[in-house]
């Protein structure tokens, strides 16, 4: 019995689209947190406390 190997190396074009699609769904919603309230607030006390501390 013989088997055909076929090679499929890369993506296809409908895998890039979804990929492109969850890179686009990620990168807002890591936008939506970082420019959200709460982390700018804990950035802001973070870097606040590291400028005004004595050596």
């Amino acid at each position: 019995m013989w088997q055909v190997v076929v090679a499929d190396d890369g993506m296809s074009t409908a895998e890039y689209a979804i990929g492109t699609i969850a890179a686009a769904a990620f990168g807002a919603v890591l936008y939506g947190v970082v420019t959200g309230d709460s982390i700018v607030n804990a950035l802001t006390k973070i870097i606040d406390r590291a400028l005004n501390t004595t050596v």
